[in-house]
Order: C-alpha cells, then sequence, then structure tokens
C-alpha cells in the first residue's frame, strides 16, 4: 500500500513539472530560443579576434610614390587595418574585377580613419603617378586613405614574390603583357598580416578579390580587426 502510494505521489510531481514546463519548451522550440541562455550566449561570444584570425607575421617593408606623389609606406598606414592588391591599370582581364570589389570594400567602411588600400602597379613604366590619379578618378575612389602606389619595377615585384608571396610576373604570350594573383592581403593595426582558417582549421593566408565570398569574409574581417 506504502509503495502504491509513493508512485502516485511521483506521478503527480511529474504531472505538475509537465503542466509547468512543457508549454515553455514548446514555446522555446516555435520561437527559435531552444539554445539561448546565458551560459551558452557567453560561451558562444567569448572568442576573441586573436583567436579567431591568425596572424600570419608582418607585412613586409615598402616605400613607393602614390598617386599625388607623396611617398607612402607601412608607417602610413600604423594603427590602421587596410587591405592591400598587386594590379595594373591596363589590364584586361582580373584587375577590372578585382578594382570593383575593392571599391566594394571602400563603399562598406567609408568615413572610417582607421580603414585603408593600397593597389600596387606591376607596371610602373606605364602606370605613372599621373596615370594611377587619373585611374582612380575613372574608378570614382572617394577615401583620401585608398593609395594607388608606383615606384622602381624589381622593387616591387620582390615585394610581391618574395614579400607577400602573391605572384605578379612579366609574360608576353597573356593578353596585358603581365600576369598576377587576384588575391587581396589583411592587414592589422600593427602591421601584421591577418587572415580567417578555412573548414579544416588552416590559415587561408589571402582573401579572394575575384569572387563575392571573398569579399563577403574579408569584409567581417576587416570589422573585427577594426573592433580591437
Amino acid at each position: 500500500m506504502l509503495k502504491n502510494k509513493s508512485y502516485i505521489g511521483i506521478a503527480f510531481i511529474v504531472l505538475i513539472f509537465g503542466i509547468y514546463a512543457v508549454p515553455k519548451i514548446v514555446s522555446r522550440i516555435q520561437n527559435g530560443a531552444v539554445v539561448k541562455g546565458n551560459r551558452l550566449d557567453k560561451v558562444d561570444s567569448g572568442m576573441s579576434s586573436e583567436e579567431s584570425l591568425v596572424k600570419i607575421g608582418p607585412a613586409p617593408k615598402f616605400e613607393l610614390i602614390n598617386q599625388d606623389n607623396k611617398k607612402i609606406n607601412n608607417a602610413t598606414y600604423k594603427g590602421k587595418v587596410y587591405v592591400l592588391e598587386f594590379f595594373f591599370t591596363t589590364c584586361p582581364s582580373i584587375c577590372p574585377k578585382m578594382n570593383q570589389s575593392m571599391l566594394v570594400l571602400e563603399k562598406k567602411f567609408f568615413g572610417n580613419p582607421n580603414f585603408g588600400i593600397v593597389s600596387i602597379t606591376i607596371d610602373p613604366k606605364h602606370d605613372t603617378p599621373e596615370v594611377l590619379k587619373s585611374h582612380a578618378e575613372l574608378l570614382g575612389v572617394k577615401s583620401s586613405n585608398w593609395n594607388f602606389l608606383t615606384g622602381d619595377r624589381q622593387t616591387i615585384f620582390d615585394l610581391a614574390n618574395k614579400g607577400f608571396n602573391l605572384y605578379a610576373g612579366e609574360n608576353s604570350k597573356v593578353s596585358g603583357g603581365f600576369e598576377h594573383s587576384g588575391m587581396f592581403a589583411l592587414i592589422d593595426k600593427n602591421g601584421n598580416i591577418r587572415c580567417r582558417k578555412d573548414e579544416f582549421g588552416n590559415p587561408i593566408l589571402y582573401y579572394d578579390g575575384l569572387e563575392k565570398a571573398g569579399v563577403r569574409d574579408i569584409q567581417q574581417d576587416i570589422s573585427v580587426l577594426l573592433a580591437e
């Protein structure tokens, strides 16, 4: 008899719990809030940029001339997050798409004094400061922190191939006479090259400036670095 009363008591407790808790659980499922809670929220938001973005190493040193005949170097971008590319103004293939991707980034972060862009020509013989200035005007560039740079040919090729490991070369067999990488480098406020990891946990090193996904990813990571 006592045993039966114990079962009845347990059943009564389960019934009361069900009446109280089940409606709340159903409501959370319907609102998509099943995993929301103080502990889980804290775990999800606790990752810092140091953990989410890999630090590859310091960006190589450079000093070149911009579209306004001013010397620009690493120190110019100290305290700024910036994106760097190699291109040339007469490029008939990937450069126009890269320029458009950079314009997307300029628009996204326009007015932020801590963001900048560096576009370095690999055809300095043709791309004088005057030519680069005309090119910037043709693109509709508005940011004072977007510098188009030119200088000594060998210095630029060494900077691309040995410094950033972003391929650039002269090739008379291809349209335009030059070939180069379509990737963008992301540099943080302290002058370090930074990047995210791929699905396997490996650093991607650089961002694809020709694909929407690459531009989307670098936008997200620029925001992370600006918040540091």
